[in-house]
């Protein structure tokens, strides 16, 4: 009798400790949830700490361009963005001394749709009504000066490519209906034929004979950013050419682009010099001509030392240039400078100087002129 009245009370308060309400444990203190264990604690710091090390040291750049979203969100951008024409946007890219760029017609035409400012924490571009001539690259970066010497911050940049979709527009218009791409041996030559919708089906098609030019994706591809890429330009590429497009609808075609090929070696203007007449009478007229031959794409500036130049004779500059076949499929570039001394005085007889210059350097070239 005695074992079983021990083990019913044995049991019985087994039952007391399992089976007791949540309510009657002892309550906890103020605060009590709170408190974690040291151990958990000083395990969960070091992952954090690791983790961070290796986004810093993986990431060579920080993104710091967002879009400003309805109801005072931001969204971080990927490298592409479609929107709608007519849209508007809103830009920012943190910091103090924020730089842009973006598609160049905006500046061109002083375009009014643009906005961009510089807040106390950030610079702010805003483009409103937009059209599909507003698709391109929008990017921004900071500023590091020291006096009055700054330096892109390379780790602190922001970039994306925004489609502005037109469906009436599918090709990004352009000022003209005809260009020129100049076909270099030594460089890729682009055809800028971009789309406002990224996923258009676009073609690239010869005039004459009229035919559809493969695209391999070695020697010619396409970027949707830029158009078609020739990687290795050679003479057989030379024509008139155009793009297609399509996307849900009619077929739109692009504006024609002129292919010229172009050999002409890299340098210094190749330059020479030559007057009307090297022996002048009194009240004669005489021009010198300076005259360059380069590459189709490549600006010459002139500059003219003569004799009466420091008494402050009056001379007529006229400068210009045109493109010229040299029959070999090969196109040059003859850039003229002409001066015009009119009614030929004792004091305009010497030295006639002309300085041709280029993004290579400049050469010098001289004739003489004698009065008779």
């Amino acid at each position: 009798y005695n074992l079983f009245l021990i083990s019913n009370i044995a049991f019985f308060h087994f039952f007391l400790v399992i089976g007791q309400p949540a309510k009657s444990k002892r309550p906890k203190e103020p605060g009590e949830n709170k408190i974690k264990p040291i151990n958990k604690k000083v395990k969960a710091k070091p992952p954090k700490m690791r983790e961070r090390e290796s986004a810093d040291s993986s990431l060579k750049s920080q993104s710091i361009l967002t879009q400003v979203m309805d109801k005072g969100h931001f969204q971080k951008l990927a490298s592409t963005l479609s929107l709608s024409a007519g849209q508007s946007i809103e830009l920012r890219c943190k910091g103090s001394n924020v730089t842009w760029n973006y598609p160049s017609y905006l500046d061109t035409f002083k375009d009014s749709r643009l906005s961009i400012k510089q807040l106390d924490r950030y610079g702010q571009l805003i483009l409103a009504n937009s059209t599909a001539a507003d698709t391109g690259e929008y990017s921004c970066w900071l500023q590091l000066c020291n006096g009055n010497k700054c330096r892109k911050d390379e780790t602190k940049t922001g970039s994306t490519y925004i489609f502005f979709t037109d469906k009436e527009e599918l090709f990004v218009p352009t000022p003209s209906y005809f260009e020129i791409v100049y076909l270099n041996p030594d460089k890729p030559a682009v055809i800028p034929c971009r789309v406002t919708t990224p996923s258009a089906k676009v073609t690239l098609h010869r005039e004459f004979p009229a035919e559809e030019i493969e695209t391999d994706g070695t020697d010619i591809i396409y970027d949707v950013k830029k158009g078609f890429v020739y990687q290795h330009p050679t003479s057989d590429h030379k024509g008139i050419v155009y793009c297609k497009a399509e996307s849900q609808g009619a077929p739109q075609i692009s504006i024609k682009y002129h292919l010229l090929y172009v050999e002409v070696p890299k340098g210094p203007p190749s330059t020479t010099i030559a007057a009307s007449s090297n022996r002048a009478e009194v009240s004669d007229s005489v021009h010198v001509i300076c005259t360059v031959l380069g590459e189709p794409d490549v600006d010459v500036n002139f500059r003219w030392q003569y004799p009466g130049q420091e008494s402050e004779r009056p001379a007529i500059i006229q400068n210009f240039w045109r493109l010229i076949n040299r029959g070999t499929g090969h196109t040059t570039r003859i850039s003229k400078s002409i001066l015009l001394v009119e009614d030929f005085e004792a004091r305009d007889a010497g030295n006639y100087i002309c300085i041709a210059q280029n993004l290579q350097g400049e050469t010098t070239v001289a004739t003489r002129v004698e009065l008779n």
